[in-house]
């Protein structure tokens, strides 16, 4: 994404200096044709990827006569657990199916990877995403004002661009293959794929998935507004803001936030200019429970009133929400859901993450960049963050269980209005389909033990964990569609990254290299009080510890020579750790040393170790971002009450196929050579596994 929307701007200008554009001479601007006017020439192959269906649930499921698409698939072809990554995090996992290669070749270690060369010379070192970068432009753009607004070089000159969004994945993907071949490639929400990969040759369409930002440049970050007195701020992906009454015009007044206005000066305070904001009017019905909700999408030539009304616990359609960056543009093009959480006493609002219209996308989601259009005229409005489900609002309690399985609902319906979509464009070649409700209401709902669960009765715990199994019954529906649709003669694989766990307690990786003597720092790993003469370690991501090595980090101080036995004395004393809390019992598994596991171009990156724990364990939220707790372990008390970032042998996917598996053990990386073994493709050097049918 870049930095500064100049499209608005740059178009003005455009627009006053050409002489003219025949937009019919650009090329056939026509949909593709409906799969009944083409006559199908390549091999059909439908690959169905379910993030963290657990095997252990799809056995028993099956065997209770709950999944009878699954079961029929079985008796055909095969079911065997599918070994994931190291670690078994969707970033990882997705970026080893994609290239069928070990994480050493495509560089994707943990959803949070270290930047060695931070632009403050005072750091050194500082976290980064995993998947993308933002690259600034070549030469620095030259910059001028006009009023109270500031331009640059990128809004008057269509050929200068800010800042861009850059793939950091390596590896080839597996469909570039098939593309230089001629075989058509349709793809649909993959994760580690943002900004989507180009297509060479024209043959793939791709719309990219998990690591697609919201318009805030974030994962996600909605917005909950209320009357009741509580503090006004941020919290972990979201943002609470107070509702005002309005006494002079009556209802009552909140302000949402955009991204920040780039065409505005810093502000001193803050580092970051001013926020885009659009006022909203509330109206609640003096008798009944409903409200009127108003705001104004502000134009350059004429503003658009809008007006919805809501009841309470009623979720609005895609609305959109227009943020006017200057008198003369551009204009930030987004949209939204509303939740009128509750009339009275209080009255609550909640707004989703500002999305990208996908008729009228700010940002580069698919390729060709176009594909993301066209999926929005067939299906209308969809998420297009790549988390979609507010498991944030529910991780804040600023929703409750109920609410968020009704917002996570909504997204598996969206979900299934693309796969018909899919499924009638598709004439042949690969088709890949992406669900992420088997993994996100899990993280929230999954509980299997007897122990008692971090806040919900034994009861709850049971009904909720059911809501799992009924997401993986509509997976059935979704495989029943996909067969009916592509006949026979298709292979069809259903597949997922890894499976899942209780997450019970949790181990504060830097809090116990402080504790250790590793690590000498007060508050922030990263940006605080730390001392990194004295530090040999730290820890960062969810599986991730680095050593602070002399000549690698900026402020490194272990000798490359001292390296190994460091790893050695580190790995002994983690897996020799027991649980104060449960005494006998260890957090972690397994220690895996990134030189050993890891091979490839990419391997020089990879953590010095990764941690893998025991079930029912994991990083402490504030290991994750270089923080410390108060303990090195605690009671994990939040909703995200289950996870999969553990040893990989705890927490294997699925592969469940119609044709009969031939490998004893396959794994994530063997699903693209079968895939290319399909159509004749022998594996590429690229990749590692090798095709798992007979």
């Amino acid at each position: 994404m870049k930095t500064r929307n100049a499209i608005g701007m740059a178009f003005l200008f455009t627009a006053l200096w050409m002489p003219g554009c025949d937009r019919a001479s650009s090329g056939d601007t026509n949909p593709p044709s409906k799969k009944d006017e083409k006559i199908a020439r390549h091999r059909k192959v439908l690959i169905l990827g379910c993030d963290g269906m657990d095997p252990r649930m799809v056995r028993r499921l099956i065997d209770e006569g709950r999944l009878p698409t699954f079961a029929k698939l079985e008796k055909k072809g095969g079911f065997k657990p599918l070994t994931t990554s190291i670690p078994p995090q969707s970033p990882v996992a997705w970026s080893n199916f994609i290239t069928g290669a070990n994480p050493g070749v495509h560089g994707v270690y943990d959803f949070i990877h270290r930047d060695l060369n931070p632009k403050n010379p005072n750091l050194n070192v500082t976290p980064r995403t995993s998947t993308s970068i933002d690259v600034p432009p070549p030469e620095p753009m030259s910059e001028f004002s006009l009023g109270d607004y500031r331009f640059s070089t990128a809004d008057i000159n269509p050929f200068a661009g800010g800042a861009q969004t850059t793939l950091t994945r390596a590896g080839t993907p597996f469909w570039d293959y098939l593309d230089e071949r001629g075989i058509p490639v349709q793809i649909y929400k993959i994760p580690a794929n943002y900004p989507p990969s180009e297509s060479t040759h024209g043959h793939t369409c791709c719309l990219a998935g998990m690591g697609v930002p919201d318009a805030l440049a974030t994962h996600g970050t909605y917005q909950h507004f209320s009357n009741e007195p509580r503090a006004a701020g941020t919290v972990g992906g979201g943002r609470r803001d107070r509702i005002t009454k309005d006494f002079k015009n009556g209802g009552y007044i909140a302000t949402m936030h955009g991204p920040p206005n780039e065409y505005k000066p810093a502000s001193r305070r803050t580092g970051q200019p001013p926020d885009l904001t659009i006022e909203l009017r509330l109206y609640p019905d003096p008798q009944n429970p409903c409200a009127k909700i108003t705001w104004v999408n502000a134009g350059i030539a004429a503003n658009e009133n809008k007006e919805i009304i809501l009841n309470e616990g009623e979720w609005s359609d895609w609305q959109d929400v227009y943020f006017l960056k200057t008198p003369v543009g551009p204009s930030l093009p987004t949209m939204a859901r509303f939740y009128l959480q509750q009339v009275r006493p209080n009255l609550k609002l909640l707004v989703s993450p500002l999305n990208f219209i996908p008729t009228n996308c700010a940002a580069t989601i698919s390729e060709p960049p176009e594909f993301v259009a066209e999926i929005g005229e067939g299906i209308g409005p969809f998420y297009t963050q790549g988390f979609a489900e507010s498991y944030k609002a529910r991780h804040n309690n600023d929703l409750s269980d109920e609410e968020y399985r009704a917002q996570a609902d909504l997204v598996l319906d969206e979900s299934f209005k693309m796969l018909d979509y899919a499924l009638e464009r598709y004439v042949d070649g690969v088709l890949f389909f992406y669900f992420s409700s088997t993994d996100l209401q899990a993280h929230i709902f999954w509980w299997d033990s007897d122990r008692p669960h971090p806040f919900r009765s034994p009861e709850d715990a049971k009904k909720y964990h059911a809501v799992i199994e009924q997401v993986y019954e509509r997976m059935d529906e979704a495989l029943l569609k996909c067969i009916t649709a592509l006949g026979d003669d298709a292979t069809c694989i259903v597949m997922s990254d890894h499976g899942f766990g209780n997450f019970r307690r949790q181990f504060g990786l830097n809090s116990w290299l402080r504790a250790n003597g590793y690590l000498d720092s007060q508050d922030d790993v990263f940006y605080g009080k730390t001392d990194w003469s004295k530090t040999r370690a730290y820890g960062l991501g969810i599986n991730g510890l680095y050593l602070n090595q002399k000549g690698r980090e900026r402020m490194g101080i272990v000798e490359p020579s001292d390296r190994f036995a460091l790893l050695d004395e580190i790995s002994k004393k983690l897996l020799d750790f027991e649980d104060p809390g449960e005494p006998g019992s260890h957090p972690i598994k397994r220690v895996y040393r990134g030189d050993q596991i890891y091979k490839g171009p990419e391997a020089a990156h990879a953590p010095d170790l990764v941690i893998g724990y025991e079930r029912e364990y994991r990083a402490s939220w504030a290991t994750c971002t270089g923080y410390f707790d108060s303990a090195v372990m605690r009671d994990n008390k939040e909703a995200w009450s289950a996870d999969h970032c553990v040893a990989h042998d705890l927490v294997p996917g699925i592969l469940l196929t119609n044709r009969p598996i031939a490998a004893a053990a396959p794994s994530l990386i063997d699903v693209a050579p079968t895939i290319l073994a399909e159509y004749g493709i022998a594996t590429p050097e690229s990749m590692e596994g090798q095709s798992f049918l007979k």
